[in-house]
């Protein structure tokens, strides 16, 4: 099937195969503390007509924001709308993806889907597109304002959660301590702070201490000066967990360090490194918020909004951990794009 999907154009690759999905509603909608009940997803199965839909993204840089273009792309092409995507170049370009949606929006845009760099940072400029009428959905990382039309994401909470019970199952209170670096992304990121959250959370109590958290941009690069910090300053760390492309980027550095069972790399959400490295036993574990799915739900509320049909608030796929044990059984094209994939910024129907 991926290797099909690899050729296959984006009208008919797995178009037709990811519904009905198992997902998570929270009621109230776009409460923090909200009911989580499960629910079945299912969209629409085409658009009433080519509504222009704008998405804008932090970055491109690394294969999790790849992962999300592939699920808007698709979803719009599947359901016969246009899809202009634009994306700002990293977490520190606030001012950047802010003039970028004001930009989409004068070009025409009928709805806005945001994956935004700041959880505070949009709000003004959110509170002013959805003034116009235009409805405004929140995708993947969360924002604090009370002036959007719906929410497609899961609880980065819960991610951070079940990365650190994981290590707490390990190491429980009373056995021997063990460090472990924490890399949560760029601070003052809505998601990054509450996979903090979770994380410090789930290890509270055990035998996991953590290491003062190395907030930072999620470039390659940035993430690598990081890890090599915490590996200088603390030979005797046990774990590196973190964001998908700490644990991709630390692989190298710890099998040329001749650290491979000495320090092991958890991720807390999934990317396709992360899935390879879990496959390779150079990752542990790591959480599958299935960023595809979350990508075209936030299309489809996009056209059900536009439409005046029914849609959920505020949903999310179910979330559920991978590790080697259930790693082929995971149907992969739900949570990572194909193989092969290019981005793709522009959908004309």
């Amino acid at each position: 099937m991926l290797a099909l999907a690899a050729m296959m154009p984006l009208s008919s690759a797995l178009a037709d195969a990811w519904y009905p999905y198992d997902a998570e509603e929270v009621t109230p909608a776009f409460s923090a503390d909200g009911t989580v009940s499960p629910v079945v997803y299912t969209p629409l199965e085409k658009a009433g007509k080519a509504w222009n839909i704008c998405v804008s993204f932090p970055h491109m840089k690394d294969a999790y924001w790849l992962g999300v273009d592939y699920g808007v792309a698709d979803e719009a092409t599947r359901l016969g709308v246009n899809m202009n995507l634009v994306e700002a170049g990293g977490y520190t370009e606030l001012n950047k993806q802010i003039s970028q949606i004001e930009d989409c929006v004068a070009s025409g845009a009928d709805a806005v889907v945001v994956g935004a760099i700041s959880f505070d940072g949009l709000n003004n400029v959110i509170g002013e597109i959805a003034g116009k009428g235009i409805p405004v959905i929140d995708v993947i990382n969360g924002v604090s304002s009370p002036d959007i039309a719906a929410k497609s994401l899961v609880s980065f909470k819960t991610m951070g959660y079940e990365t650190g019970a994981y290590l707490a199952a390990k190491h429980p209170a009373g056995s021997e301590e063990v460090l472990v670096g924490w890399f949560p992304g760029p601070a003052g990121a809505g998601w990054v702070e509450a996979a903090h959250a979770g994380f410090m959370e789930a290890v509270a109590g055990s035998a996991v201490k953590v290491l003062e958290p190395r907030f930072g941009d999620t470039g390659k690069e940035t993430q690598l000066k990081l890890v090599e910090d915490v590996l200088q300053a603390n030979p005797d760390v046990r774990y590196l967990a973190g964001t998908a492309v700490t644990a991709e980027a630390a692989q190298g550095l710890i099998r040329e360090r001749g650290l491979k069972g000495k320090v092991d790399l958890l991720a807390f959400y999934m990317t396709p490194g992360v899935y390879t490295g879990i496959q390779r036993g150079l990752i542990l574990a790591a959480p599958a918020d299935s960023m595809v799915i979350q990508g075209r739900i936030a299309i489809d509320q996009a056209v059900r909004i536009l439409e005046g049909k029914d849609y959920t608030k505020h949903v999310g796929p179910k979330i559920f951990v991978v590790d080697p044990q259930n790693i082929e059984t995971v149907a992969r094209e739900n949570i990572l794009p194909p193989q092969g994939y290019s981005a793709v910024f522009n959908v004309s129907n």
